[in-house]
This record gives structure tokens, sequence and C-alpha cells, in this order.
């Protein structure tokens, strides 16, 4: 390929700044989230997205107004990539009644419908057959927009996911099912559990375009995102993306991983998708380290007031509660 050709299709500057200002919020988001869960202040589960930062950047940079997400029990990060209000995402978690939902859903179940997000659910591979839903819903609408889910290895082996990517495939809907393959279903290697793990396979058995992605490359599932954003605007979904990656630690804070083989966790975290992403913003734009110290800085001060913000909202009362809970 010519040199200008390559420049041409060179990423911008706005782009890959977008793309480390997104990884590095959700890092910072659930770092300093295990932190307030150490402090007592987060009830129930927390599920980190540390490591798999690059999948839920790259897929949701290629989405643009209008479109639908459907996430997973660790959904913090595509909520974050779909520009969630940092303040109302803290003030769920702290169960405070300016939450995304008043603090009843905690969390796994941040959603914000009116901006096409569907939510996270504590349900594995559940996410799956809302998404079809959402997306046959917007073609009976006759909109071009597209719908992504979010599942996970462990929710591939759920019954409805090849139900549900066989009636996006039967229908053409414009449908893009995403598989985290993290490796681990709480702490069952991927391996033990399906004769094949490159997981893409299991849509070309059924006519589905299927890929396989780095998924700790922020730029690469982009790319690989917006191609296939772009067929389904086409008419030619759904679209299937296999993201390979590796969590950080376990399933949940309270889980120390110890079945995750150590020299497998530091080639990923050598490979951390938080690191690449600021790699490729320094090295193709030559942004000078105080600019990204001063981003930096930023995404730590937004979450620094989110949590003040948080502490300072009135919670819910277990009245409130269970009137709540009355009332279903």
């Amino acid at each position: 390929m010519p040199a200008s050709a390559k420049r041409a299709n060179a990423p911008s500057a706005e782009l890959l700044e977008k793309l480390f200002r997104t990884a590095y919020k959700i890092r910072v988001f659930e770092t300093e989230g295990i932190k307030l869960y150490r402090q007592g202040l987060i009830r129930g589960y927390f599920h980190p997205y540390l490591g798999q930062e690059g999948i839920a950047t790259g897929v949701c940079a290629a989405l643009s107004e209008g479109d639908i997400i459907a996430s997973t029990h660790r959904g913090h990060g595509h909520c974050i990539a779909w520009g969630a209000d940092v303040k109302k995402m803290v003030a769920e978690l702290l169960q405070k009644e300016s939450g995304y939902c008043r603090g009843y859903g905690g969390s796994m179940h941040i959603a914000d419908i009116s901006k096409g997000n569907l939510g996270a659910n504590g349900i594995v591979g559940a996410g799956t057959p809302l998404g079809v839903g959402a997306a046959l819903a917007n073609q009976i609408k006759g909109n071009d927009a597209v719908t992504v889910t979010f599942s996970s290895d462990g929710g591939s082996n759920n019954g409805t996911f090849l139900e549900s990517l066989n009636l996006a495939a039967i229908w053409n809907l414009s449908y893009v099912l995403v598989i985290e393959n993290n490796h681990y279903a709480v702490s069952t290697r991927i391996e033990d559990s399906t004769r094949e793990p490159d997981l893409y396979k299991r849509g070309l058995a059924i006519g589905v375009e299927s890929h396989q992605v780095d998924g700790n490359d922020p730029l690469a599932v982009y790319h690989l995102m917006r191609d296939a954003v772009q067929k389904c605007r086409e008419g030619k979904g759904p679209i299937l993306i296999e993201a390979k990656t590796f969590r950080h630690m376990g399933h949940h804070v309270n889980d120390p991983g110890k079945y995750m083989p150590e020299k497998e966790l530091a080639h990923y975290k050598e490979r951390d998708p938080v690191d690449r992403a600021r790699n490729a913003l320094t090295e193709m734009t030559g942004i000078d380290k105080s600019q990204i110290d001063a981003i930096e800085e930023a995404i730590r001060k937004e979450f620094d007031d989110a949590v003040e913000f948080s502490k300072a909202s009135r919670e819910i009362t277990l009245a409130e509660f269970q009137q709540f809970i009355d009332s279903y």
C-alpha cells in the first residue's frame, strides 16, 4: 500500500484520544470502585472489568446515537464506554436515590433505556435474546439502528445464545453479538466446557459472518466493529465477534483467582489494553506526557467528584425498598 494511502487510513487524533480516555476512565472506575467496596460502601457483588477495557472501548466508539447495547453482569465498562454519567453510576453502586436505578439495581443492573442501554444483567447470557428483540423492533420500525449484545465465553454455552443468533440470522437483523472471551466462566476454563474454544466458529456454523479479534487492542476492536456496523446498516447482519482477552483478577472482588495461571496472567498484563490505548495515542499523534497526565488527572477528578456527589446523596430507606419489592 502506498504511503499516502496508509496515511489516509490512519486513525484520527480525535479517535485515538477518545479510545484512551474511555479505557482509562473504565480503569479508574474499577480500581477506585474496588476501594469503595473494601470500605463497605458497596453492598452485594462487584465484578471488575479490569483487563477487558479494550473491548467496550472499541465497540462503543464505532456506534452512533440511536444504536442500542445490552450488557452483562460485568457491565461497568460497557456503561462508561456508552457515555454513562459516572456520578449516576457511582450513586447506583452506593444505593443512592440519585443513581441510574434509584439505588435499587446496584452494580449488576445499571441501565438507561432512554439512551439505548438495555442494562447490565445478573443472569448469564440473558442479554443475548434481549438484544435480538431490540434489533427486531428496530427492523419493524424501519430504521437502521444497530443493536450490540455483549456476552461472555460462559454465556456462549447458554441455550439462548445460538437460538437468539439463529433468529437474528434468518431475520437478517442489524445485530452484532460480541463475545468477551476472558477464558473463564467463574473458575471454569473454556477448554473444559467446549471442544472448540474458538467461539467465533459457532456463528460460522449457522451462516453468520464471524470474526476473532485481539480484545486487548482497542484500535483493532474499533476497526473490526466499524466494519461490522457498516455492514449491518447495509442490511448484511448479523455479525458475531469474539474478542480474546483475560481479566486481571478473580471473577469478583472476593475471588482470589488462584486458578488463573500466573504466566498467562502476566502475558495478558504485558498487553494491557489501557497501556496500548495510551501508547497508540502518544506514538501516532506525538502528544506529550504532560498532556497525557492532564487527561488522566481530569478523569480521576471526575471520579472523585462522583464519589463526593454519591456520598452526599440520599440513600433509599428499607421501607422504600420493601415498598418497591411489594409493588412487583
